[in-house]
């Protein structure tokens, strides 16, 4: 777990590794009370992208996230060969999700691109009350 403030938001992550199937059913510990789920995919793995959709639409469907914001990071841009944000969207069909807020970022966290924009539209998103 990492607690992190920005914008007077208190954001608190937790890392939830979809291949670790072990761990699922601790998930929803966490669950209550959340206001925003931040999803990062890796934009050069296109052979995980079907387990991270199928992943990402699970959560989504959890009655407890039902008012969440979303916010995707498209990650490791800086990499050959990944996808970028519209290719994402595409592979984990966000234009599907019709009830709630979402954004997606091309961000590269190795460099530090992207990642504050993205917290910065989650940050307002969640100040306007538009959830």
């Amino acid at each position: 777990m990492m607690i992190f403030f920005h914008e007077l938001i208190h954001l608190i992550f937790h890392q939830y590794l979809c291949h670790v199937c072990i761990f699922r059913p601790y998930w929803r510990c966490y669950f209550p009370n959340t206001q925003a789920i931040i999803y990062v995919v890796d934009s050069s793995d296109t052979d995980r992208l079907v387990t991270a959709k199928e992943e990402f639409h699970a959560i989504l469907e959890e009655d407890e996230l039902k008012g969440a914001v979303v916010l995707v990071y498209a990650n490791k841009q800086d990499l050959p060969g990944a996808l970028d944000d519209a290719a994402i969207t595409e592979s984990l069909e966000l234009h599907k999700i019709k009830s709630r807020q979402w954004a997606i970022f091309k961000t590269s966290a190795i460099k530090g691109e992207g990642l504050f924009e993205g917290l910065d539209w989650l940050s307002n998103t969640l100040k306007s009350g538009s959830s």
